[in-house]
């Protein structure tokens, strides 16, 4: 096998291997699985943790779409529209089993792959679009009076109600809707007539 066809072998099998037994699994069984020696994988990736990191380039990085953060800021559209529009593009990319339990498994063993990806969440996704609600309902602009806690916890919020679908489903093997469309869509209406009154009272009590 080539070398460049081993290094993916490994990877592919390192991302299975990872979402079953967590990053407590050790690479001699990863190395037992693939049917070659340990000192292999190492010739390919140097330590467990660069492994690790190919695993978060390859499961979170290369899934995220460019689209995502300039669809939030688009004011062709409401922002109903465009939650409800990143969302389901959202769903469709990320709720897979490998995909949500390393999500998991990396949170529980601080390996980094968690918080740095709920940071981009965070920049691209939820303060820009509590920025964008601000402008909807008229009130004052972030760099006038920042965003607060309270206010960007209510679009954490949102993000949490819809990836626990995937918790539900990957982590707790329960069942979920057939039709996530309009559980999406369901979700983003509630929480777009919950924010136009809530959001005020937030910014008048800061």
């Amino acid at each position: 096998m080539r070398a460049a066809d081993r290094e993916r072998a490994i990877l592919d099998e390192a991302i299975r291997f990872f979402a079953e037994r967590g990053f407590e699994g050790q690479t001699r069984e990863l190395a037992k699985r693939l049917g070659i020696t340990h000192s292999a994988i190492y010739r390919h990736f140097p330590s467990k943790e660069a492994l690790i990191e190919r695993v978060y380039q390859e499961v979170y990085l290369s899934r995220w779409s460019p689209d995502w953060g300039p669809m939030i800021r688009d004011r062709s559209l409401s922002l109903e529209a465009r939650l409800t529009r990143f969302y389901l593009d959202y769903v469709e990319r990320v709720f897979e089993y490998n995909w949500v339990r390393i999500f998991v498994f990396s949170g529980m063993k601080s390996f980094g792959i968690t918080g740095r990806y709920l940071d981009i969440i965070r920049r691209e996704i939820i303060e820009p679009a509590a920025d964008e609600l601000r402008r909807d309902l008229k009130l004052p602009e972030t760099k006038v009076h920042p965003l607060g806690e309270r206010e960007t916890e209510l679009f954490w919020g949102l993000h949490g109600r819809i990836f626990y679908l995937a918790i539900r489903k990957f982590i707790y093997a329960t069942p979920i809707p057939a039709d996530l469309d309009v559980i999406v869509r369901d979700a983003v209406q509630t929480f777009m007539d919950g924010a136009k009154t809530t959001m005020p009272r937030l910014l008048a009590r800061d």
